[in-house]
């Protein structure tokens, strides 16, 4: 598939955490089990993380796709805050 299209998981999560973290600079959603969407890759760089551990992070993000990671075989998070 080209890089401009994103498969419909990935559209659909990227817009869950858009709504979950409103103030993310940077959201970018992979799906990493070749278009299946068994397993995907979630950057995120937010204020809502800053003074936060990382693994307080990753559970943020666990929350805000509690539904969708019902679906999901797996799940790499990469959270920062904006430098």
């Amino acid at each position: 598939r080209g890089f401009a299209s994103q498969t419909d998981g990935e559209s659909r999560l990227a817009r869950v955490l858009r709504e979950k973290f409103p103030r993310a600079s940077a959201i970018k959603v992979v799906d990493i089990s070749g278009g299946c969407g068994a397993m995907y890759e979630i950057h995120i760089e937010s204020e809502e993380f800053r003074e936060k551990r990382t693994v307080q992070q990753h559970q943020m993000v666990n929350q805000a796709l509690s539904e969708e990671i019902k679906h999901m075989h797996g799940l790499r998070i990469f959270t920062s805050a904006p430098k």
